[in-house]
């Protein structure tokens, strides 16, 4: 089942409202906590307005009433009602409601003071005022207490913050609006490429000239140099494809004549030549055959089974199947193997067939003077190197690109001109690097392969030091 992949359009949008969403939570905090503040504030001073209001008209009317006004400010002041009690000189009931809320500590009666309490089960705010007065000839401190429920501050701190929650939520709900329309229309540009993308046709392969925006160009880039890499990959492998048909139709058509003139041989010896000449030619056309999925495998593939492996090895190895069949066509063979350890990262058998192969190499385009083949194994501080080495004929080194070109031969041979491809794309895939040193006589090819980073490389290291 193909995972479920979020639209860029839904992600820009997540991301967009998330942190706003997140700062009108903490401003909506923010602002229940002003509210709370302001209603604090206005509700006290509410309380202090009623209470001297009540204290002026005790003062006015000797005790006996409140004015209409006074009344009707205690009645509903701010949203809630206000309680009060009045005592005059001596401790003495004036008007007002009957036990008032008391403190829990003594007060300074010097200024108006506020503290909270708990009158009839509600939780109330409280202000206690004293002043000198005069009530029927007695002179002494009036006390005005008023008080309010605090539940009728939190719900008009309430009210304050539903109403700065709602503006809010309106201005998310525009602003998500806008946001979403908004990522919609500035994706338009990439619905314009997807569609120029589309209207092509496989076979077009040519770079994306369409004007994009700066940010969406290096996508356009690098999808521009995707392209001219498949392109290439293409171009390349048709001409693999092609050349490969040209080369096989040769060797196929000789082995098929080779074939259809065997029936009409019948004198043994005849018979038996005709028939050793198809194997050869079967043989031929298996190798060529061989040598060129290997370049192909090498080229697409590259190194499926990297391992640890020791370089001397694989060379002795590749010296010793060698040797057999150098020395019995009376040419000298030597292999000379450094002592010291060449640990390297790669596949034991395309490392021997890249020596085979330039051993063959030699024995087939050596000429008829080649008399001596050597291999020897060396190491520097970083790589491990495989000098094979002939005094045939040589190679030109103002030839050698056209000699490592696939189907490319100096002189016409029996080979199929995939040798020393094969070892460079061997080469390559291990990140080494073939080169042809330059000798008085012969071919000296050096392969180089980087060193392995392990514990036995670096005291090997520590030992050439």
């Amino acid at each position: 089942m193909k995972p479920t992949v979020m639209s860029l359009r839904t992600r820009l949008f997540i991301l967009i409202l998330t942190p706003l969403l997140l700062v009108s939570v903490l401003l909506g905090i923010w602002r229940y906590n002003v509210a709370q503040r302001t209603a604090q504030e206005l509700f006290d001073r509410s309380l202090l307005a009623a209470a001297l209001a009540i204290s002026r008209d005790v003062g006015i009317s000797e005790g006996d009433a409140l004015s209409p006004r006074t009344r009707a400010l205690v009645s509903d002041a701010g949203g809630g009602e206000i309680f009060y009690h009045v005592t005059g000189p001596g401790g003495i009931y004036v008007t007002g409601y009957a036990y008032p809320p008391s403190p829990a500590k003594k007060l300074d009666r010097d200024t108006p003071q506020y503290f909270v309490a708990n009158y009839r089960g509600d939780r109330v705010r409280v202000l206690r005022l004293s002043e000198l007065t005069t009530i029927d000839n007695l002179t002494g401190e009036t006390v005005v207490t008023v008080w309010q429920r605090a539940s009728d501050r939190h719900a008009f701190a309430l009210t304050l913050a539903r109403r700065t929650l709602a503006i809010m939520g309106a201005l998310m709900a525009v602003l998500a609006f806008v946001v979403w329309f908004g990522v919609q229309l500035g994706l338009r540009p990439l619905r314009g490429l997807q569609d120029a993308i589309e209207q092509r046709s496989p076979d077009d392969l040519s770079r994306i000239k369409r004007p994009v925006q700066s940010e969406v160009s290096g996508i356009v880039e690098t999808l521009n140099g995707l392209l001219k890499q498949v392109e290439d990959s293409i171009q390349a492998h048709q001409a693999f494809i092609s050349d490969a048909a040209h080369q096989l139709r040769n060797p196929t058509a000789a082995m098929l004549s080779l074939a259809e003139t065997l029936p009409d041989v019948h004198e043994p010896e005849q018979r038996l030549v005709r028939e050793q000449e198809l194997i050869a030619s079967a043989r031929a056309t298996a190798r060529l055959a061989e040598s060129l999925l290997s370049l192909e495998r090498l080229r697409y593939d590259g190194l499926r089974t990297p391992e640890l492996i020791e370089l001397n090895q694989v060379a002795e190895r590749a010296c010793s199947d060698a040797g057999p069949g150098i020395l019995s066509r009376n040419i000298d063979f030597e292999f000379d193997a450094t002592p010291e350890s060449l640990p390297v990262i790669g596949d034991a058998v395309l490392l021997g067939e890249a020596m085979t192969n330039l051993i063959d190499n030699a024995l087939r385009h050596g000429g008829p003077h080649l008399s001596r083949i050597s291999v020897r194994t060396r190491r520097n501080d970083r790589a491990a190197h495989l000098i094979i080495e002939d005094d045939g004929c040589g190679l030109p080194l103002n030839k050698v690109e056209i000699a490592f070109r696939r189907f490319s031969q100096l002189e016409s041979g029996d080979g199929s001109g995939l040798g020393l491809s094969i070892v460079e794309e061997i080469l390559k895939s291990h990140g080494g690097g073939v080169t042809v040193n330059a000798v008085e006589q012969g071919t000296s090819i050096l392969l180089s392969i980087p060193l392995a980073q392990t514990d036995g490389s670096a005291a090997a290291e520590e030992r050439v030091a």
